[in-house]
This record gives structure tokens, sequence and C-alpha cells, in this order.
């Protein structure tokens, strides 16, 4: 029981990271209609951003609290990603947002790719690692729980509880979801449509970011590949837990952590991301919307 129980927390933390990424993804979907393939990578330039805060602030100080180095590392985190999400919106997304459905797929798996490449060349193929930040460990009952765990979970129910209360009870959140019923009525209506998409795809870079510095802190190394995984899982979260669903993102990452550390844990680690795309079939099967997903409404 006590194994399975630190299973239950492993995968909860690994499920908390998935979820903030994949709030990036449902967002932009819910508006736009498209998947962005590159957010993956700003996950990952995300947390390479951190790392080399991190070393940056080693170098010119000679002790800093952690707190405050998470929160810059976080911060400069969040902006740079935020400005590169905005420049790849801008450049090559919003020209083909009136073209055919799949100019726009196109064109994000070749701003994925280009972002792996740009970092593989700018900061080298090897793993990039950075020393512990967070070592306390808490043992109950025989269970170990660290505190860099608790950390990740309390960031992901924060910023999930803040950016529900923009999305449904702010002017921002409702010219986001105008957009998302009908662009061209919220534009009739005065909605600032490029603007409100803009700062969408900034919002989901800024998880992203989050999701980056906290993938970091708990592994304590990246390399310029993590993007592609944890991306194409953070999607399969979305769509599992209903893509265009904030808490159902959340649910769907939270999710895939727990199947993926549940069959690591009990059958061969070889299969668990066969495991979990296996999950999502089933229940697309069953529930082709997701778990928290609305059907969609043709129009007539």
């Amino acid at each position: 029981m006590q194994y399975f129980v630190q299973q239950l927390i492993n995968g909860l933390t690994l499920g908390s990271i998935y979820g903030l990424i994949a709030i990036g993804y449902t967002m932009v979907y819910g508006i736009i209609g498209m998947i962005n393939f590159a957010h993956g990578d700003i996950f990952m330039v995300g947390a390479f951003t951190a790392l080399i805060v991190f070393l940056i602030l080693g170098a010119l100080f000679y002790s800093v609290p952690v707190v405050v180095a998470l929160l810059i590392m976080m911060i400069v985190a969040m902006l740079l990603t935020s400005l590169y999400n905005w420049t790849i919106e801008k450049v090559a997304y919003r020209p083909l947002r009136g073209s055919f459905r799949l100019a726009p797929l196109i064109t994000a798996i070749g701003m994925s790719i280009a972002l792996s490449n740009f970092v593989q060349v700018t900061q080298g193929p090897r793993n990039k690692p950075i020393p512990p930040l967070v070592s306390q460990v808490y043992t109950i009952d025989g269970i170990s729980i660290s505190l860099k765990q608790i950390i990740i979970v309390i960031v992901t129910i924060v910023l999930l509880a803040i950016f529900w209360y923009l999305v449904n009870r702010t002017a921002l959140g409702r010219a986001q979801r105008a957009c998302e019923q009908d662009r061209k009525m919220a534009a009739l209506l005065g909605i600032d449509v490029d603007r409100t998409i803009s700062i969408t795809f900034i919002m989901g870079a800024a998880l992203a970011a989050v999701a980056g510095t906290l993938f970091l802190m708990y592994y304590g190394v990246v390399v310029f590949s993590d993007g592609f995984v944890p991306g194409v899982k953070a999607f399969t979260a979305a769509v599992l837990g209903g893509i265009g669903s904030l808490p159902g993102a959340v649910l769907g990452g939270l999710l895939i952590g727990f199947i993926e550390s549940m069959w690591s844990a009990y059958f061969s680690i070889d299969y668990k991301d066969v495991a979990a795309f296996s999950i999502l079939a089933i229940v697309l099967i069953f529930l082709p919307s997701g778990i928290l997903g609305r059907p969609e409404v043709e129009k007539v």
C-alpha cells in the first residue's frame, strides 16, 4: 500500500507538469481551432531560459535564496517564452489564418523543428544539469514526499485557479469566449480578434515556461529534445480531458501522469507510453469530446 501511495504522489507531480503545458494547447485550440505543435518546444525553451538565469544568478551573486531564485527564473522564462510565442503567432500563424486547415498545422510543425534546432545549435546537444535547488524530503509512514513535489502541485492549483478566473470572470475572458464561438461576430461587436488571439498565445507560453521551470527543478536536467515527448503527452492530456476545457486539461494531465507512474511501477517501463495512448483511444471511443469536453454543435 505504501508503494501504491508513493506512485500516486509521483503521478500527481508528473501529471501537474503535463497539465500546465496542456492548458496552453487547449486555450489556443479553443479560440482558433489550431493545434500549436510548437508549444512543447516553447516549454523546452522555458526550461533552458530558467537554466541560463540560474547560471547567471550563480555567477553574479554568492548566495541567492531558493525562493527568490525560482521566482526570478520563472519570471524571466515567462517573459522570454511569451515573446517567442507572440512572434510565432504574428509571423507564422496569423498570415495563414484564412488558408486551408493544413497550412497552420504544417507551419506549427516547422516552427517546432526550428525551435528545437535553434536550441541544439546555441546550447549544444548534451544534457544540461543543475545542482539540486530543493532537496528537502518529508517521510510519513514510509511514504516520501519531497518539497519540490509539493511546490509543483501548489503552483499548478494556483495557476489553474487564476487562469480559470481570467477566462470566466474578466473582460479578456469574455473576449476569448466570444472569439471561440464566432470570430467574425466578435469582430463586428468591437472585439479586437487579433489582439485577443495574441494574448492567448502569450498566456499559454507563460504557463509552458512555468512548467519548464518546474520540470528543471524536479529533474535537474534538460536537453534540446525535451520539448517533443512532454509536448505530445500534454496534447494527449488536453484531448483526454476535453480540448477547450481548462479543468479538463489539468485532469487529463493528471490521468496521463497516474497511468505512466502506475504502469512503470507494476509493469514494464518500456510500454508506459503505449499504455497512456491506449487509454486515450479507449476513452475517445466512448467519450469523443473528452472527459469534460463539450460536444460540438453544427450550425445550420
